[in-house]
């Protein structure tokens, strides 16, 4: 069975970068998906659904694809967050994250378009943050890193300087799990490497 080129329904930099990094090279294809109508108090379902509601947006224009759809929020203290709204929001954040363990969900969708198949899945991982300072703090969220990124860090860029340790899959913390990517491509019977040669 041929495999279907994979389309990567985000304008996320750091999950093209990491499919990059693992030899896959996805077609870019950004959702226009609304996600503020989605609502759900469970971190797992939100994840989840929102990640449906991209690759079933990115879907419904193609055909004779594969879609990979993801989003992510962090759990901290019974809440859930998303991307923070502003800087002030971001410090905030920090000032509440700093000395503490969350938990990181990223929900991952697949469409199959030539099985008509569709998977649903999520990742968790936990995060401890450092006891950074309020000084630390203001210099990181003036880099405007963390204003892009749902836990309000980048693991893979200044962020990775704050946290002091990770239990779980850790390129789920940057938005794609590769060994649940992996898993799912074998569910739907397919081999990971063949999309090296693509």
């Amino acid at each position: 069975m041929a495999i279907p080129p994979l389309v990567l329904a985000s304008a996320s930099t750091a999950r093209l970068r990491l499919l990059r990094t693992a030899g896959i090279e996805p077609v870019v294809h950004p959702s226009d998906f609304d996600e503020s109508q989605v609502q759900l108090d469970n971190p797992a379902d939100l994840v989840q659904r929102l990640a449906e509601g991209k690759a079933a947006a990115v879907a419904a224009q193609l055909n004779g694809m594969m879609i990979l759809g993801c989003d992510s929020v962090l759990v901290l203290g019974g809440q859930i967050y998303g991307k923070p709204a502003n800087p002030a929001e971001a410090i905030q954040r920090w000032q509440q994250m700093r000395g503490q363990t969350g938990a990181l969900y990223t929900g991952h969708v697949l469409i199959d378009q030539v099985q008509r198949r569709q998977l649903v899945r999520y990742q968790i991982t936990e995060v401890e943050f450092a006891l950074v300072s309020q000084r630390q703090i203001e210099a990181y969220v003036a880099t405007g890193e963390p204003l892009h990124c749902a836990g309000c860090f980048a693991l893979e860029g200044r962020g990775g300087l704050f946290i002091e340790s990770i239990r779980g899959c850790h390129s789920n913390v940057i938005g794609l799990s590769l060994p649940l990517l992996r898993q799912m491509l074998a569910t739907l019977s397919y081999d990971v490497s063949d999309y090296w040669h693509q």
